[in-house]
């Protein structure tokens, strides 16, 4: 869902998998990845499967997971559950995932129900695993999109909601290349 981006989406999905590459192999490991606010499942097909055994994908949206199921091919054999579930109300499996990947969805919960989520993914974390925000960052405070019904935060207020989530950010980046009339978009790896 890029929102009228479709074109950033190879320049994305190439600055992710850097991103990710600088802890895979080394001891966080492959075999199991949750894809949040997974939408038809993009981030799934491109970044996700080639990297993971099994993925997981969770929307909110049902027809979304019904298109992903189309989209994603014979892929989509290596899909594990297809949850259709808000993230506030989501409760992964404890233990089951090597990364925990939430792009572009943070927005769309309130402060409190973002914390409440990070820390029930922090339980679903299999030693050495990771949680990775990507997302839209404001340049100072709380912006609401009245569009989408969403909101963008800055990097202060994102890390300060880590932090009381329990969680320490290991790894930051800025996403690079991309059009300069949208918001900085940050990556951000959790423990």
């Amino acid at each position: 869902m890029l929102g009228g981006y479709g074109g950033i989406s190879s320049i994305d999905i190439s600055g992710s998998k850097a991103f990710l590459k600088k802890f895979l192999g080394g001891k966080t490991g492959t075999g199991c990845a949750l894809d949040c606010g997974a939408g038809i499942g993009r981030i799934t097909k491109r970044l996700l499967l080639p990297l993971f055994k099994t993925v997981d994908l969770v929307d909110v949206t049902k027809e979304f997971l019904d298109k992903a199921r189309s989209y994603l091919g014979d892929d989509g054999k290596r899909v594990g559950n297809y949850f259709c579930c808000g993230l506030q109300e989501f409760v992964p499996e404890t233990g089951r995932y090597d990364v925990i990947w939430i792009q572009w969805v943070i927005g769309h919960l309130t402060d409190d129900h973002l914390v409440e989520f990070l820390r029930r993914c922090q339980k679903a974390l299999r030693p050495n695993g990771l949680i990775i925000i990507k997302d839209n960052v404001s340049y100072e405070g709380v912006v609401p999109d009245e569009v989408d019904s969403s909101v963008c935060r800055d990097l202060e207020i994102v890390r300060r909601l880590v932090g009381q989530a329990g969680l320490r950010i290991v790894h930051e980046e800025q996403q690079m290349n991309f059009p300069k009339e949208i918001y900085q978009v940050h990556t951000l790896a959790l423990r």
